[in-house]
């Protein structure tokens, strides 16, 4: 049987030698106009001959990579709440530093591999312990933790010691920074969400799906729930890290979709904009609806949701009401990749030609 190791941190930040491994990061922003955005930036290492990534298959990167090494990629999302925009960046490779996972603190300086030329602009920087710096091309905010980590599962592994995957978050930040609307550096400031996650999971052969979702409330406490069906049956686990810092963990969970939905005329998924989670134990009832429709992500042959979420949460009697994310990955689709990226070249020869005509 493996043994599972205490989390132990600032060193658990950086990069471990194990199949799958991201660095993730959601939050809600504001300008001084009061004008409302949210964002999500995620950073991918993955064990390319062990995970099932069909575009991303071995044989079509061998000339790139060699053979042992880790393939990174990479997806952000900055949007804008008043004007119902979002925009997405998903580099399907990425290039890192030759530094990079190489210093004391977590240290990721990267680019996307398919744009020729282009300098190193991402960057996953602690600048000091649990603090980070996050940038890309859509956004650059410096990130603090206000609280110490939420160990998911009471003591940050979740599932068996054979199959599960380590798991903290940093569930209160504070934000500051900008983010980039249409070419325009907007000065913003809010409050965010990391997730870390490191796993010897495969995940071939396998019908993954998860419904997950993280929760900001008024009260000071956050919420991570998360529902995961594979072969073999589902698991479900709620944490609750209350203001003081006392976490709290509960298996037993009812998690309900509306009957309010966003069909992609992309790949045709239906996925679900409201959310009934119910928490007996706790005695908690959570509804959470989305806040914008279209906020898919499609990353080859995988498609997924991910969006900023209003709260409303019912506890003793008394409702308190929070921000959150949402991301469902797994539901049905049916879409050709190859067609997808033939029309977004389509679209960028014609910009291009827009704007040659126009200028």
């Amino acid at each position: 049987m493996n043994q599972i190791h205490p989390i132990i941190l600032p060193k658990d930040n950086g990069p471990h030698d194990f199949v799958v491994e991201w660095w993730y990061f959601n939050g809600h922003l504001e300008d001084k106009y009061g004008k409302k955005y949210s964002f999500m930036d995620c950073f991918f290492k993955v064990d390319i001959s062990k995970v099932n990534i069909p575009h991303l298959a071995p044989h079509l990167i061998e000339d790139i990579f060699k053979k042992g090494e880790y393939v990174h990629f990479a997806h952000s999302v900055v949007s804008d709440i008043t004007k119902k925009k979002s925009y997405k960046e998903i580099q399907n490779i990425s290039l890192i530093s030759h530094d990079s996972f190489k210093k004391d603190l977590l240290y990721i300086n990267y680019k996307n591999a398919h744009i020729v030329g282009t300098d190193l602009n991402g960057e996953i920087v602690e600048i000091a312990p649990n603090d980070f710096h996050i940038r890309n091309k859509n956004l650059d905010l410096i990130l603090e933790s206000n609280k110490k980590p939420l160990l998911e599962g009471g003591h940050g592994y979740v599932g068996t010691p054979l199959n599960g995957s380590y798991y903290y978050s940093f569930t209160d930040m504070s934000v500051i920074g900008s983010i980039n609307i249409k070419g325009e550096d907007v000065e913003v400031e809010g409050f965010a969400w990391m997730d870390h996650q490191w796993a010897n999971t495969t995940y071939k052969g396998k019908k993954d799906k998860w419904i997950w979702f993280s929760f900001q409330m008024d009260n000071g406490s956050e919420i991570m729930c998360v529902e995961y069906a594979k072969e073999g049956g589902t698991d479900t686990l709620v944490d609750i890290i209350d203001k003081n810092g006392k976490q709290m963990q509960y298996k037993n969970v009812k998690i309900t979709p509306g009957n309010k939905f966003f069909k992609s005329k992309q790949t045709k998924s239906k996925y679900p904009l409201s959310w009934k989670i119910e928490i007996p134990e706790a005695d908690l009832i959570i509804e959470a609806r989305a806040i914008l429709k279209d906020q898919e992500m499609i990353y080859g042959q995988i498609n997924y949701w991910e969006g900023p979420m209003k709260v409303m949460m019912k506890h003793n009697g008394s409702k308190i009401h929070g921000l959150g994310f949402t991301e469902l990955v797994g539901f049905p689709s049916d879409y050709s990749y190859l067609y997808l990226v033939e029309e977004e070249m389509k679209k960028s020869i014609w910009g291009r030609v827009r704007r040659f005509l126009y200028k």
